[in-house]
């Protein structure tokens, strides 16, 4: 999400960090900018354009920006519009301080309102811009200062790099958001993302939370937030360009599921009480107004949206149901005024899905989206939008925007059930503390990953495989069958298990190996007993288990432990092994893990 590159030495400013920005444009944007400075004491110069990278270079073309100095921005909006006024860099009144930030200011609408009752003048609707109030109201010459005076009073992420006339340095600072310094001799770089500086050095700094840096033309200074000096060591970067956008994963996929911690992060940002005791997402909607939720989707998404119908119906204790979208738009549904329909996806552009949500509101629904791309067509066309934060998702199988679902539609059941009474104090406190804490599990799942690898054969030399889960987790068997069928094209399907002995049970042999999600629940009893019933039959089960479980090994052939979470927070932490199943599936078959054949990111078309 975002890139973020800056300059200071002797080369033309603005030619370097657009070639910067040209190498992180594989993260996603909606428009870039940049910010030159030509010498000291002198306004800033700046061009910034809505859409690609191109339209920007065309206008640097028609006005070239000549200095020592630059900051380059691609932004993928969260706060405002993706236009002109709103892309970065932000640029104060008198054109001598200059500011890009990635992440979100999430009490950026209080700071808002009181830098503009002392006279602040806002042009944009982005929450960035109000980092830039803040350090133009502070500063008295020392521009490191002034950005840890306005940084004292915000919360929220940022990687925030900025530049002013008065002072030759560029000063940033990050928390969360990744930043990475760039050394070389008598210049320096800034950049979100190592790509951006392969060109030019491969001597690193990477900057950790609390950091505060000031590249100068005597070299790098490094500071905390109270300006206490620290040291950080400096790296030799050994990438090539196309393993350096991927951070040294081997795929996109495989850090997509990396990243997963950190997207349930953002996704939870600012939308929790300080109490734990309720959601708070900012949203119109009247739960007590509502009879009945349908969420709509496609593809992984209606699997994510199974979960959240589950957990809509649990915890506030009003009926919910999953429809396909592609099947619904066509259907004849019974929908009213007093329905709520749920619009679940990554893009925003699903051509199905849009259909559908057009089709619920005709017939009066109250619609809500619950997607990844702001200014997406989707989001004009709903009454609220939660957004997902996921980031921009390259690999075409999703996996961290399923996880940014999950974690959202978990917050809106919880509100919902707050808002009808159905949700006690007790429960709500538990599952938003354990919200709060499963970056940490999804962690430890992350682990399995060499168990998992030694377990891919059985997977990847099979004709065929069975997925199978219960309660809440029947969806997560859904996802994991999906994931492999969509990137090792090996034939998979996926049952809730009490089904198994109505039919699929047929299926079974130890050359069909059977995924069964197994973790600690209300029902686990039954669980193992239809693993005895597959078991019996020469079936070849791999089980996901709960940490501790001392009684799985006598029903599975093969078990992946994960930690033990709520169940009703479960399908976070299963599905975790199963995309990882999945991906080394696919890379023991040798296929293309990012671009499977006959798949898109985004189908836009019926």
């Amino acid at each position: 999400m975002c890139g973020i590159v800056a300059y200071l030495g002797g080369r033309p400013a603005a030619s370097v960090v657009m070639e910067g920005l040209r190498r992180v444009a594989y993260r996603g944007y909606d428009s870039a900018g940049v910010a030159v400075a030509s010498e000291a004491g002198a306004p800033l110069e700046w061009l910034k354009r809505a859409g690609k990278i191109s339209v920007l270079e065309e206008a640097l073309e028609r006005t070239p920006l000549a200095g020592y100095l630059a900051l380059g921005h691609t932004r993928w909006a969260t706060h405002g519009r993706p236009d002109d006024v709103n892309a970065h860099p932000h640029v104060s009144e008198d054109g001598r301080l200059a500011l890009v930030h990635n992440g979100i200011i999430e009490n950026y609408l209080p700071l808002r309102e009181r830098l503009r009752a002392s006279g602040h003048h806002f042009r944009s609707q982005t929450d960035s811009e109000v980092v830039l109030h803040l350090i133009e109201e502070a500063f008295q010459g020392d521009l490191a200062a002034a950005l840890r005076a306005a940084l004292a009073q915000v919360r929220g992420s940022y990687a925030v790099v900025v530049a002013h006339t008065d002072s030759a340095e560029v000063v940033a600072a990050r928390h969360t958001s990744p930043l990475v310094v760039g050394h070389g001799d008598g210049e320096q770089w800034l950049a979100s993302d190592v790509t951006a500086l392969l060109p030019f050095t491969r001597h690193v700094t990477h900057l950790q939370d609390g950091d505060v840096v000031v590249l100068g033309r005597g070299g790098v200074r490094l500071t905390d937030l109270q300006g206490r000096e620290v040291e950080r060591p400096r790296e030799l970067v050994d990438w090539d360009a196309e393993t350096a956008e991927k951070d040294g994963y081997e795929h996109f996929m495989l850090k997509e599921i990396a990243e997963q911690p950190s997207v349930v992060r953002r996704a939870l940002a600012g939308r929790i009480t300080d109490d734990a005791s309720d959601a708070e997402l900012g949203l119109s909607l009247e739960p007590h107004a509502i009879d009945r939720v349908i969420v709509t989707a496609a593809g992984t998404a209606s699997y994510a949206g199974g979960v959240g119908a589950a957990l809509i119906e649990s915890l506030a204790r009003v009926p919910a149901s999953v429809e396909v979208a592609s099947e619904m738009r066509y259907r004849d549904p019974v929908i009213d005024a007093r329905t709520l329909v749920i619009a679940v996806s990554q893009s925003g552009e699903t051509v199905d899905t849009l259909a559908a949500t057009r089709e619920a509101r005709r017939r009066g629904a109250r619609t809500l989206a619950v997607l990844n791309v702001k200014g997406s067509t989707l989001s004009r066309e709903v009454d609220d939008v939660l957004y997902l934060r996921a980031g921009p998702e390259v690999g075409v199988a999703s996996t961290k925007a399923y996880m940014a679902m999950l974690t959202v539609l978990t917050l809106l059941a919880i509100r919902m059930g707050r808002a009808t009474g159905s949700l006690d104090d007790t429960l709500a406190k538990r599952l938003l503390d354990g919200l709060v804490a499963l970056p940490q599990a999804l962690e430890s799942a992350l682990a399995s990953r060499e168990r998992i690898r030694d377990l891919a054969p059985h997977l990847a030399g099979a004709r065929s495989a069975l997925y199978l889960g219960r309660g809440v987790n029947v969806s997560t068997a859904f996802e994991g069958a999906l994931k492999l069928k969509e990137i090792s094209y090996v034939h998979a399907e996926a049952y809730p298990m009490g089904e198994m002995k109505h039919g699929p049970i047929a299926l079974i042999e130890p050359d069909v190996p059977v995924v069964a999600i197994a973790t600690d629940a209300e029902r686990y009893d039954k669980t193992t007993s239809s693993l005895q019933e597959l078991r019996a039959r020469d079936g070849f089960v791999i089980a996901i288990a709960s940490e501790g479980d001392d009684e799985i090994e006598a029903h599975a052939s093969e078990v992946v432990f994960v930690p033990r979470v709520d169940e009703l927070l479960s399908p976070m932490v299963n599905v975790v092994p199963l995309q990882l199943l999945a991906y080394e599936s696919a890379v023991a078959l040798g296929r293309d893990v990012d671009q499977p054949r006959n798949l898109a990111k985004s189908v836009t078309v019926e």
